[in-house]
């Protein structure tokens, strides 16, 4: 399961409200190979399931995540940070055995 903070919660509905995006909408988590780790994560807004999509809702908020990319998200939180050091989304992922200095990668 992917699970989703209040924090993250109140920006992901303030931003699907502000963007005027349908009723629908839901929030599409994603890995591809890249980035300084080995793998990136992806955060987009969609309102199509596509087939071998698995779906989760947590606290109102509905996340969608490919097969393949579920392997390595199964127990990740998403949260929202807004420090210092930058504000958005995170990942919390508890496979990830190391990750880049910027959060937006990982490795296994």
């Amino acid at each position: 399961m992917i699970t989703v903070s209040e924090n993250a919660k109140q920006h992901a509905i303030n931003l699907i409200l502000s963007e005027n995006r349908p009723q629908d909408t839901f929030i599409r988590v994603g890995v591809d190979g890249g980035g300084c780790s080995g793998l990136s994560y992806k955060l987009e807004f969609d309102n199509q399931i596509k087939e071998g999509d698995q779906v989760f809702e947590d606290k109102g908020i509905k996340i969608v995540v490919d097969k393949k990319s579920f392997l390595y998200l199964i127990g990740t939180e998403l949260d929202y940070a807004g420090g210092l050091n930058g504000k958005g989304f995170v990942f919390n992922n508890p496979n990830a055995s190391r990750t880049c200095g910027c959060g937006e990668s990982f490795g296994v």
